[in-house]
């Protein structure tokens, strides 16, 4: 079956050979997935939004500014190669996966030091958050890092690790790039001010004689 981090395609309990390679074999015939992770407010943690499929991570943020922030506010976005994000098992809700996990539950052999991302899953059905940063040499030692700086955290269900090499991050001085125009501003959901009208036609009902 086609497995995916995102349980939108588990669930769909796609083969994972049921298509025909492009003829003659073409190293791009499909496209690989990205995670993408975006930040909502300036010094808010970011958090996961969902998949696309690009063939390069630029193209990947493209795709990504482009699906999960026209028509929200958005201070910064981050994409990762699904390949690249280790997963720990799932503990029960309301538990922390830090009590039962082992650090050999992750591949990846030891190496010189490097920094990798940390995001929480508090409850199945909402959506990883990150953590925090930790520095170790290995994705095992990186979740021994993690259980001793964030395990209290409680709870926690799942925790996915990345190295932060393999994330492309939306620079600082690119902000701007989310910024709405004058002219765009019916993109804003705020813009159309739904709750006032709402009100006000909850207010007319009320004054109209039965």
């Amino acid at each position: 079956m086609l497995t995916s981090l995102d349980p939108r395609v588990t669930r769909l309990h796609l083969p994972d050979n049921d298509f025909t390679p492009m003829e003659p074999k073409q190293e791009l015939d499909q496209f690989e997935t990205y995670e993408v992770f975006y930040q909502k407010r300036e010094n808010s943690p970011y958090t996961y939004v969902g998949p696309v499929h690009a063939p390069t991570a630029d193209i990947a943020f493209l795709f990504a500014k482009e699906q999960y922030s026209r028509r929200a506010s958005c201070a910064g976005m981050w994409v990762t190669r699904t390949t690249s994000i280790q997963v720990t098992p799932y503990a029960g809700d309301g538990k922390s996966v830090y009590t039962i996990l082992h650090p050999e539950d992750l591949t990846g052999s030891a190496s010189l030091e490097e920094t990798y991302e940390i995001f929480h899953l508090k409850k199945r059905g909402k959506a990883h958050t990150r953590a925090g940063r930790v520095v170790a040499t290995s994705y095992q030692q990186a979740l021994k890092k993690a259980k001793e700086q964030f395990g209290d955290l409680l709870p926690v269900v799942n925790v996915w690790v990345v190295k932060t090499q393999h994330v492309l991050q939306s620079a600082e001085e690119d902000k701007d790039m989310w910024a709405t125009l004058p002219e765009k501003k019916y993109r804003e959901p705020t813009a159309y001010k739904v709750l006032d009208k709402i009100s006000k036609f909850k207010e007319a009902q009320k004054n109209t004689p039965d």
